[in-house]
């Protein structure tokens, strides 16, 4: 198949190191010289260099960032590309590949994702934009998360063992027993509830944390966000329920709440949030959905040709 080279910017997960990650990269990279892409690697040595770099790349012309990793790249990749004309490819391989998947790209196989340069169509999806008083404007693709998660998600951060999804799932457990419910002040397009809560999540995808369903609903183009509120619980009630957020059905509980809104201002003490599974925010926290502000690869729908642009 014909195809036409682009200019691709690459960052490959900069604190893989040794072993799949590392390969990952190496194998998309081949992938694109072998499509005859134009390819320069800003990976970086750490994130903040990595996103500095495919920054400068896109300032000077770069029409595609590449990023390969799970949902932290997913993260680093629509904080350089939202809002501006630059396209993002996720080459997803992380522990966590809710963006991807929810995308419907491909996970673990850099080839057919390269191939969606060519094949696929560029999709414009909503963003959330997040205004915050120390670190200024950021953004986030998927679920941006407040309360049990986002503790859970700091620890299992600080643990340097198991490795992949048993890390959190060993958190969660070590959590659950001193984990306290939280004084929550939520606002809704203007309208606010304040309650003690387990957690609050601010959605614009379906998932997070490596397939839990939080917003089973949730929809990239609807210009809206779809947030839950599990408000306070036993513990042994909240173990009941968690599960349920695998199959989505935990919607149904009478403890959970869900809204849609384009403008959420999330208050709460000490409480650091967390977007695309990586550590955000100190809350107080004002957010919104910004419509179509991320273009993204994507595999074309059935009956759509190759390189179109499909809006939202």
């Amino acid at each position: 198949m014909s195809h036409r080279p682009h200019r691709v910017a690459l960052i490959v997960n900069p604190t893989a190191g040794k072993g799949a990650g590392r390969r990952l990269g190496e194998a998309t990279r081949a992938a694109l010289v072998a499509r005859g892409h134009a390819v320069l690697d800003v990976s970086g040595v750490d994130y903040a260099s990595a996103r500095e770099h495919g920054a400068r790349a896109l300032a000077d012309g770069a029409e595609t960032l590449v990023v390969v990793g799970g949902d932290g790249m997913a993260h680093l990749g629509t904080n350089l590309v939202a809002g501006t004309p630059a396209r993002l490819l996720i080459v997803a391989g992380g522990t966590g590949n809710d963006v991807a998947t929810n995308l419907g790209l491909p996970v673990g196989d850099p080839a057919a994702a390269v191939r969606l340069l060519d094949e696929g169509v560029t999709r414009a999806i909503d963003a959330g934009r997040v205004r915050h008083d120390v670190l200024g404007e950021r953004w986030f693709a998927g679920v941006l998360g407040a309360g049990f998660d986002a503790v859970v998600n700091a620890r299992a951060q600080r643990m340097r063992w198991p490795r992949g999804q048993m890390r959190y799932n060993l958190a969660i457990l070590r959590e659950l027993p001193v984990f306290r419910p939280i004084p929550y002040a939520v606002e809704l397009d203007g309208h606010r509830i304040e309650t003690r809560a387990m957690l609050v999540t601010v959605a614009n995808t379906t998932s997070f944390g490596g397939g839990m369903r939080v917003s089973p609903d949730a929809d990239v183009t609807d210009g809206l966000f779809d947030v839950m509120i599990v408000h306070e619980l036993s513990i042994p009630a909240f173990l009941r329920v968690f599960p349920k957020v695998f199959s989505g059905t935990h919607v149904s509980h009478p403890a959970v709440e869900t809204h849609r809104a384009t403008r959420v201002r999330l208050e709460a003490d000490g409480i650091r949030s967390q977007a695309d599974g990586e550590m955000f925010a100190d809350l107080p926290i004002d957010a919104e959905v910004v419509p179509g502000a991320l273009r993204v690869v994507v595999p074309a729908p059935a009956g759509v040709q190759t390189e179109k642009e499909v809006g939202s």
